[in-house]
């Protein structure tokens, strides 16, 4: 792998559009760190006028600026060049300066809850430039019950850091402390069964290979699953804990108080999954008989149904498949794309010492970043549409909205990457007059759906049923945990689905867990884009001018009515059954392309 040295700078992105050097860098944190400084001493006074107010909301939105901007530099040096130092030390300062932060202003929010709505609303009158925290206030409003006393806030503020600590326990045992097996590879190399070489290994063609990772991958999380029962309930106990001291009903009311998102939404989610577990299953059926085995497991829902599909593809490629697939969206939208490729906003190639995955990062004085490892498969060319798809929310979002309603939260923030990812799998399938890439698009779109809307749904079930457990004072063992896992896995993917032992220890390898309540949304994005993406495509009534507004108005409202804006009712079960005709719809398609 080359070194990052050894990368040609126009596949790099440029953070000079950040800071101009390191020292610009460092300047800016005397600067948060003097705003933090003067917000504190207003302690006591933001809400005793208009005027007072006005000026304590503009600082903090110069703060939440600046140290947007800050910490995105020392992420994002850092991610390019984890073994380096330096960028480690500076990444680790400005975490540092977030803690500072937080628990200096923890007085900030029980402060500002203590304005009443009829006062902001004659303060709005004598400084009208307040008016763009109108949606904040409503939502803080609403959930002013929750909040507490300037002291308690303070105390729960110390206490996150000691929450926090039981994802960082499974990070350390997971990715640093556990000696992982080795297995046989299809040459005879050896494979370390860890989580770098998961998706790899469980793709691989010869079943034995998938077999034997799968069962030492996971034997390892069995092998320490007290310890992993622990903290998970651990993780557990603490949300129960801060949502009786925040006065919520309980964790899952108290994670989706947060954006107003009703339980009906999470209740429907589950119910109409569960109700159509049946679909799921005539997939499984179907990838058990055109693998041509007599039974079908876990490792086998990855491995592609058609053999030999290799092509590759260059960066340029890639970047102008993506460019014709969204043309759809118009000229504004593919004008704005060229331009994160040609000022470099993107991080294109693995190097060593550079981080895994994909992402985006949205910054809103400048300008939205991407990083990808980029290789050349078509997957890589559906990670690439999809982080635009990110890239392209912030842009517009950021463009449009005051600082304070610019960034959009999870609920919706995978819906236009999602929709990218859609608009390049019909028009790559429309393209094609190749039987086995018309195959190979048709299954890998069932999996995506099967992955992110069958799959987080099952989590989503598991996860609700293991905090009720525990609301109702039932001790989570691991025992318990893996019987409920099992079960989950009995009813959603029937009979003809076998259920190795060491499937029932996989709900301790789910990092997600440690964000409680956060899975579900994932199911619920892939099915607003799917709809969102078909009326774009059918030219449905004002589907594509609606969708461009929803991609600007970043978190001015409640996600729930963004995304009735936008042309979908997530408060009904429609978009989750539309998802799932398109799955059964995909699976016609399939047994008619084989």
């Amino acid at each position: 792998m080359k070194t990052r040295q050894e990368i040609d700078k126009q596949y790099t992105w440029d953070l000079e559009h950040l800071y101009k050097s390191h020292l610009d860098w460092e300047n800016e944190l005397n600067e948060i760190l003097s705003i933090m400084n003067t917000l504190v001493l207003k302690k006591g006074t933001i809400t005793k006028s208009s005027l007072n107010l006005q000026e304590a909301l503009s600082l903090m939105d110069k703060l939440g600026s600046k140290l947007e901007r800050a910490g995105s530099y020392a992420r994002m040096n850092f991610d390019v060049n984890m073994g380096n130092a330096q960028t480690k030390i500076d990444y680790e300062r400005i975490d540092n300066i977030y803690t500072k932060i937080s628990d200096n202003l923890s007085f900030y929010e029980p402060e500002l809850a203590k304005l009443e709505p009829t006062d902001f609303e004659k303060y709005k009158t004598e400084v009208p430039e307040l008016a763009i925290y109108s949606f904040m206030f409503e939502n803080l409003f609403k959930e002013k019950e929750h909040i507490l006393t300037p002291q308690e806030e303070e105390i729960l503020s110390r206490m996150s850091s000691l929450g926090g600590s039981f994802v960082k326990i499974y990070d350390d045992m997971t990715v640093n402390d556990w000696d992982y097996p080795e297995v046989d590879g299809t040459n005879g190399e050896k494979i370390i069964a860890n989580e770098t070489n998961y998706r790899k290994s469980l793709n691989s063609y010869d079943r034995n290979v998938r077999k034997n990772f799968f069962k030492a991958l996971l034997g390892t999380y069995g092998a320490h699953i007290n310890s992993l029962t622990s903290t998970t309930y651990g993780n557990v106990k603490y949300r129960i804990h801060l949502a009786k001291t925040r006065k919520y009903n309980s964790s899952r009311h108290m994670a989706l108080s947060e954006n107003h998102i009703p339980l009906k939404v999470y209740d429907s989610l589950i119910e109409t999954v569960r109700s159509n577990v049946h679909q799921l299953q005539r997939y499984l059926d179907l990838r058990k008989h055109v693998l041509q085995y007599d039974d079908i497991h876990f490792y086998d829902l990855f491995v592609p149904l058609v053999k030999n599909i290799d092509k590759t593809y260059t960066y340029e490629e890639s970047r102008d498949l993506v460019f014709d697939a969204l043309g759809i969206l118009g000229n504004d939208y593919v004008e704005v794309l060229k331009q994160a490729f040609s000022e470099r906003w993107i991080d294109v190639y693995p190097n060593d010492g550079k981080t895994s995955g994909a992402y985006a990062s949205g910054v809103y004085s400048v300008h939205p970043y991407s990083l990808l490892n980029f290789t050349g498969t078509l997957d890589d060319v559906f990670t690439m549409a999809h982080e635009l798809g990110h890239v392209m929310h912030s842009y517009y979002s950021n463009k449009t909205q005051p600082y304070i309603n610019s960034d959009y939260v999870i609920f919706t923030a995978e819906v236009a990457s999602t929709v990218n990812e859609y608009l390049l799998y019909r028009y790559l399938l429309n393209k094609t007059n190749n039987k086995q890439e018309r195959v190979y698009l048709l299954s890998m779109h069932l999996d995506s759906i099967r992955s992110t809307l069958y799959r987080q749904a099952f989590f989503a079930d598991f996860e609700m049923q293991m905090h009720k457990m525990a609301e109702e004072d039932t001790p989570l063992t691991p025992d318990l945990l893996c019987k409920t896992y099992r079960e989950l896995y009995e009813y959603y993917h029937g009979s003809n689905f076998i259920i190795d032992d060491e499937l029932t220890y996989e709900w301790a390898r789910i990092p997600h867990f440690y964000n409680s309540f956060y899975v579900y949304q994932y199911a619920t994005g892939v099915s607003a884009a799917i709809s969102l993406a078909k009326g774009i495509l059918e030219n449905r009534d004002s589907a594509l001018a609606s969708y461009l507004n929803f991609l600007t108005l970043g978190g001015s409202d409640y996600p729930i009515n963004l995304l009735k804006k936008a042309g979908v009712d997530m408060s009904t079960s429609d978009p989750i059954i539309a998802a799932i005709q398109d799955f059964s719809s995909t699976i016609d398609l399939l047994n008619d392309s084989l």
